[in-house]
């Protein structure tokens, strides 16, 4: 089963971010918990276990050499090594699972658009009232004193 690698996922969250990997570490430094940070956390797990992969696979070759003597006392090591290249695979496989699958579930969200420039409306005509005034007794009477 093929997983994303930790260059993959970085370049993954680069894109929904839209900022370079030690920008976006620097980011989610200065924030609260948060997806950010939980992506990140998720890639450097991967990453480590991905190096963990290398060391083992490294150390194991080393140990079963074709031109190298395998007794009781280095059979212990091969077995020990041969099960902790097992763990980080395993490790990474989950890993690479999830942060896979968070991503997939997440998008980039547009940048905010400046709305479109309005051009200004004309000015408001007053509008006459058709209804005739109202008389209030005693007011025409205070006017003409």
């Amino acid at each position: 089963m093929t997983h994303p690698t930790s260059p993959e996922v970085a370049g993954r969250i680069e894109d929904l971010y839209g900022a370079p990997l030690t920008d976006l570490t620097a980011r989610a430094r200065d924030q609260p918990p948060g997806m950010l940070s939980a992506l990140l956390g998720m890639h450097d797990d991967l990453a480590d276990a991905e190096r963990s992969i290398a060391v083992h696979r490294a150390r194991l070759a080393q140990l079963i050499h074709p031109e190298r003597q395998i007794d009781g006392h280095e059979a212990s090591h091969v077995l020990d090594c041969a099960r902790r290249l097992a763990e980080a695979v395993a490790v990474r496989d989950v890993q690479a699972r999830a942060v896979s699958a968070v991503l997939r579930s997440l998008g980039r969200v547009p940048a905010p658009q400046k709305p479109p420039d309005r051009t200004p409306d004309a000015p408001a005509v007053p509008v006459v009232s058709t209804v005739p005034a109202r008389s209030v007794p005693g007011l025409s009477a205070a006017r003409s004193r």
